[in-house]
């Protein structure tokens, strides 16, 4: 092998331009710019997270508590640490008009210390504490645009929140720290804690939480606080948080949903590799004489290889180079008009990891898909010269070639998983991808066989006769079209499957399942009052309801939670606890304790969770309820259905070992829907500590979140979709000549222009129907799996949906056929004929 005469072989041959290269460079440089965008663009939401930690926080770090205030210990802990405390007390209430109209909100209760840092900003413009003063002996609030428009409330009106009244002073624009909050039920109602305390909200037992913000001394370390706070403090069940990570949860969703579109993006770098792929083949069937050629003047093939491996090398990295360049800079360019849609600060720039990762997802996807049509071409002889197309070529690249794209495969699922840190979701992603190329390739491979079966039936028919010999005959191109349009349609039909499924399962199905009203905050001595109220009113059909805690799990057998379950959600922060006497349905595993029982607390838990903790019978769980420890043995398991909407608990303990902990009542109300609004203006006007939360909202709420992932991820899956359809016009172009030497022999026979054209629009929709039909199947298998191993959903095909992806195949199919019908159909059969002999 002499590189340097390879060299400048593939310089000469590069200075003939870019012609045949145009698809594999788009392919290139659109899977890669798809991946670059958004990296840019979740690293622009981290950089933002990151530099504006304190700021979202709204204190440079932060203790949470439920249900209860900070005592006397933990209030000089934090005094003694910083310069200024801020305490924040949030809950959820109804907010009633006068007129009776009635909406829910998420309460934000402050002191005269918030905001540490930022500012609030109201309309119309004042100070946040001459807002709260209000007015006449009547305190003030301030209210979210959309609760004041929802309720008909006008600035200086009054409304109550529990038995409580507030003059709205002001509609609140923006608050510093409103992007951690987090999902709510809810728009934001902000007023002073003093305020509440004739309200009845923040009796003991009621659901709120405090949050203690701390604005700490110039360079204060954030670990060793952090660690200390867990030392002095970590039993009575605090959540700790600091700038560093501001928004845990908005940086986990961003982690998450760029993690998947980098997935998705993966989906059209294997459409593009299909694509890149054919491309190269066709070029180096139209170099067959001249490889031939250097073969003869005594090239051997280790120059020959490396002379069209430097060639393919330099058009991928400028391929790389322009994806890169453009997937980075388009989220920087448009940075103003993405940061208005975000509600999350961003900090837009050119940065390195995703510009790094889009070029090795790029490269690696490269070599995978023109390493097998570039081993090839060693194979070709002198020989060729007098043969047709090198037909003595391999059909498959020889070992060493194929062990070689073995191992670049396992290096672009490494890097996969590594930068998306999700080896499951890796690793499925790729078993879908790989299982959806077999399968088109196989129905390809039958489609064509069933065109050179059904060529006999269809004589008499010239149009469709030829389309079938063209889809079944030696220089087909099925192949290739239904590869690209195949994939790409498919990653767009599992995503509408799943994004259909769980938006069906949400607003279809739960709703007749679910409760109408979840009722909170019910004293012990209001509950039968309430129960007589609700069980006796003709339009209710069920009423449930249990006692309400909430505790955090502090150690499992005397170890830290982390340490024996990692980050599983129930550890996360505090969950509901009851109790009851008896068991309420079936025990999968163990015994309930008798209804006397005076023993040790025993525990019963739900098993799907304790089976992924690692939890068993025997076991012992802590669990920290208002600053009090609990332990507890488990001593039964049992199935909890949270899919019904209705009252669940992961963990209930015996009524013992819960006695005199101060406490309230939850209640679910199954009711008609026309008598919705009733019950809830009845039972809030006789009880006005008590909050409603409508179901009903509450599914309006999430269906709305369900739609901006939506179209996040199918535009992802639009992308694969566009290179697909890229990777269909080169299989389309390069298809041309054979098509024009066709055209021209049909004319030479007497074949009208009218009946040619129909038959390229039967090829068409034929590979169209097919690719649709295919995309159906598969979306349908891999929106099954994702909604029944992932979201544990019902599933059940969306047939409009999927009809309209095998419509989409048919029409891209045919639009392109049309495009390219013209140099066929215009071409006169002399020049063709005689150029061709």
């Amino acid at each position: 092998m002499n590189l340097r005469i390879a060299a400048r072989l593939a310089a000469r041959e590069l200075r003939g331009g870019l012609a045949g290269f145009r698809i594999l460079l788009a392919c290139i440089i659109l899977g890669v710019a798809a991946i670059a965008a958004v990296g840019t663009i979740r690293a622009s939401i981290e950089g933002g997270l990151a530099e504006k930690g304190a700021l979202l926080l709204g204190g440079d770090a932060e203790i949470g508590l439920t249900y209860r205030f900070a005592n006397e210990e933990e209030r000089a802990w934090m005094a003694a640490r910083s310069d200024a405390v801020s305490e924040i007390v949030d809950f959820r209430s109804l907010a009633v008009t006068a007129g009776g109209d009635r909406a829910l909100t998420q309460v934000k209760a402050v002191d005269d210390a918030y905001p540490l840092i930022g500012g609030v900003v109201l309309d119309p413009a004042m100070p946040l504490a001459a807002a709260l003063d209000g007015r006449e002996g009547v305190p003030g609030a301030v209210m979210a645009p959309a609760l004041i428009a929802r309720l008909g409330l006008a600035v200086g009106d009054v409304f109550r929140l529990g038995g409580q009244d507030f003059v709205l002073a002001a509609a609140l624009e923006d608050e510093p720290d409103g992007a951690a909050a987090g999902f709510a039920l809810g728009p934001r109602t902000l007023v002073r804690t003093a305020a509440l305390q004739s309200s009845g909200l923040l009796q003991a037992g009621t659901l709120f939480s405090t949050r203690y913000r701390l604005a700490l001394p110039e360079g204060a370390d954030l670990a060793a606080l952090e660690r200390s706070a867990q030392d002095s403090l970590g039993t009575s069940g605090i959540e700790w948080r600091d700038a560093r990570n501001g928004a845990p949860g908005i940086a986990t969703f961003v982690d998450r949903l760029g993690a998947f579109l980098v997935l998705v993006g993966l989906s059209g770098l294997a459409v593009g590799g299909v694509g890149i792929s054919a491309a190269l083949r066709a070029h180096l069937a139209r170099k067959t004489g001249t490889i031939a050629i250097l073969r003869t003047l005594g090239a051997d093939r280790g120059t020959i290889l490396a002379t069209y491996f430097l060639q393919i090398g330099a058009l991928a990295l400028l391929g790389l180079i322009l994806g890169t360049t453009l997937g980075a800079g388009i989220p920087v360019l448009l940075a103003p008009v993405i940061e208005a849609r975000l509600p999350v600060p961003a900090a837009f720039a050119f940065y390195g990891r995703p510009m790094a990762e889009a070029v090795i997802y790029g490269a690696l996807a490269v070599l995978i898909f023109t390493l097998a049509p570039l081993s090839r071409v060693q194979d070709i002889r002198a020989a060729s010269l007098f043969r047709d197309g090198g037909a003595d070529a391999r059909k498959l690249p020889r070992w060493p070639a194929l062990a070689i794209i073995a191992l670049l495969l396992a290096a672009l699922l490494g890097a996969a998983a590594w930068f998306s840190g999700n080896l499951r979701l890796t690793l499925w992603t790729a078993g879908g991808i790989i299982g959806a190329l077999a399968f088109l390739a196989l129905a390809a491979a039958l489609v064509r066989a069933a065109a050179r079966l059904a060529r006999p039936w269809a004589r008499g028919r010239p149009a469709l006769h030829w389309a079938l010999a063209a889809i079944g005959g030696p220089r087909s191109t099925a192949v290739p079209a239904m590869l690209s349009l195949g994939l790409g349609l498919t990653v767009l039909a599992a995503v509408g499957q799943i994004d259909g499924t769980l938006r069906g399962s949400i607003s279809n199905d739960l709703p007749g399942r679910a409760p109408s009203f979840f009722f909170i905050d019910l004293q012990p001595d209001q509950l039968p009052d309430f129960l007589e109220m609700t069980q006796g009113d003709a339009a209710v059909s069920r009423v449930d309801s249990a006692p309400m805690l909430r505790g955090m799990i502090t150690a499992i057998n005397g170890q830290d939670p982390a340490d024996v379950a990692g980050d599983h959600w129930v550890l996360n922060g505090d969950r509901g606890i009851t109790y009851a006497a008896s068991a309420n349905g079936p025990l999968d595993a163990g015994e309930w304790w008798p209804a006397d029982y005076d023993g040790p607390p025993q525990i019963s838990f739900a098993s799907e969770e304790a089976a992924e903790i690692g939890i068993g019978l025997g076991d012992a769980i802590t669990v920290n309820i208002l600053g009090r420890d609990i332990t507890a043995t488990v001593t039964s398991l049992r199935e909890v259905d949270f899919s019904t909407a209705g009252i669940g608990f992961i963990m209930v303990m015996n009524p013992s070992a819960l006695a005199g902990a101060p406490h309230s009542a939850i209640a679910t109300v199954y009711a008609d829907e026309d008598a919705e609004a009733r019950i809830l203006r009845e039972v809030s006007d006789s009880w006005p500590n008590v909050t409603g939360i409508s179901v009903r909202s509450a599914i309006d709420r999430v269906a709305d979140l369900l739609a901006g992932l939506a179209a996040a991820t199918s535009w992802g899956a639009s992308a694969t979709l566009l290179t697909g359809l890229l990777v269909l016009i080169g299989a389309a172009a390069a298809d041309q000549n054979a098509r024009i030497f066709e055209a021209a022999v049909l004319k030479t026979l007497g074949a009208t222009r009218g009946r040619i054209l129909a038959s390229l629009a039967i090829r068409a929709v034929l590979l169209g129907a097919a690719a649709g039909a295919v995309a159906i199947a598969a979306g349908a298998l891999g929106g099954w799996a994702v909604s029944h191993y992932v979201l544990e959903v019902r599933y059940a095909v969306l047939w409009p949906s999927a009809l309209l992806i095998v419509a989409a195949g048919v029409t891209v199919t045919l639009l392109t056929a049309l495009v390219f019908a013209w140099r066929p159909l215009s071409a006169r059969p002399a020049q063709v004929l005689r150029a061709r002999e």
